[in-house]
């Protein structure tokens, strides 16, 4: 079964998957104004490097981040940041989201990936 993805106004950026833009709306509406979700790696994890998602405040963004919104039907539209050196390895990238109460959590898919972990949180180029 196909999911619809999202990309951000500008066509550009991560692809979010309809369950993933549902529960980043939810979640970015308790967080309040001001919010941006930063999304990049850092080294470490069982492959290498790993995934980081964190709400941070507007203020925080950084000049040469690049800066990507998305709207989701029926909420306020957002803003995902990224570092341009996490973007280099994440670029292309499908967030996921699912509520199974296994493996349940937000997923990540990487085109560039050429190995994974078993808990899909880290990868190796």
């Amino acid at each position: 079964m196909s999911t619809a993805t999202f990309t951000a106004k500008d066509g550009k950026g991560i692809q979010i998957t309809e369950p993933a833009m549902k529960q980043l709306a939810a979640l970015m509406g308790q967080q309040g104004a001001g919010k941006v979700l930063r999304v990049g790696v850092r080294s470490g994890g069982c492959s290498g490097m790993s995934y980081t998602m964190d709400f941070v405040d507007a203020c925080a963004i950084q000049g040469d981040d690049e800066r990507y919104t998305y709207e989701p039907s029926g909420a306020p539209s957002f803003q995902v940041v990224c570092d341009p050196k996490s973007l280099l390895y994440i670029y292309g990238m499908q967030l996921d989201f699912s509520s199974a109460l296994i493996g349940g959590g937000f997923n990540f898919t990487n085109p560039n990936a050429s190995q994974t972990c078993g808990c899909g949180s880290s990868f190796a180029v």
